[in-house]
């Protein structure tokens, strides 16, 4: 009779009757692992599949939403909650106590990623009347050159630029001024400075 040992203190050994040399709790670890790794099966097997659905696909039941309403639903959503995060960055900018330094430094201090740049950043508030939302958050670059990080001393031979990003928001669309009518809306994408990097 051979043994081998596939987990640390379990031999599993290589003869029909290996069951009874086990003891009680070897057992019931082995009964635990089989429950587990049956209940980690698919409960249709490959090929036994009823009805010509795909795999992973629901029919809509009286409980669920069909996959096409719920993914038209999630755009309006997640532009819902965006907007209302950029309006708690505008309110905050707005509400800060902190002076607005323009001063080229870099502060370890500091977790805020714009402050620890070597190509640090601060934020303006963008305003557009015509735009939803109308602010934005903006960011500008605090320096010309860049940080060294060996000297952290500002270094001219480095540029610090403006990182673009184009982000979502809505144009409000009204007649001119003689005539009267409704403003419509326009879902466009629109290019902000969102941070600065520096390059050589």
């Amino acid at each position: 009779m051979t043994s081998r040992t596939v987990f640390p203190g379990i031999p599993i050994l290589a003869s029909k009757g290996f069951l009874g040399k086990l003891d009680r709790e070897d057992k019931l670890f082995l009964l635990t692992i089989s429950i587990f790794l049956g209940l980690g099966q698919p409960r249709n097997p490959k090929g036994k599949r009823k009805g010509p659905g795909r795999p992973g696909t629901l029919a809509p039941g009286p409980h669920q939403l069909p996959l096409d309403l719920v993914s038209r639903a999630k755009p309006y959503a997640r532009m819902e909650e965006y907007e209302r995060n950029l309006g708690e960055m505008v309110a905050q900018l707005r509400n800060s106590s902190e002076p607005a330094r323009r001063k080229c430094e870099v502060d370890l201090q500091l977790w805020l990623s714009n402050k620890r740049s070597l190509s640090p950043w601060g934020y303006s508030i963008n305003h557009d009347p015509g735009r939803i939302p109308a602010d934005l958050p903006e960011a500008q670059c605090l320096c010309l050159g860049c940080v060294n990080p060996f000297t952290m001393q500002e270094d001219r031979s480095m540029v610090s630029v403006p990182v673009f990003s184009q982000v979502p928001v809505r144009r409000r669309l009204c007649p001119p001024p003689p005539r009267p009518g409704p403003c419509r809306q326009r879902a466009v994408m629109e290019t902000i400075a969102v941070g600065c990097t520096c390059i050589f």
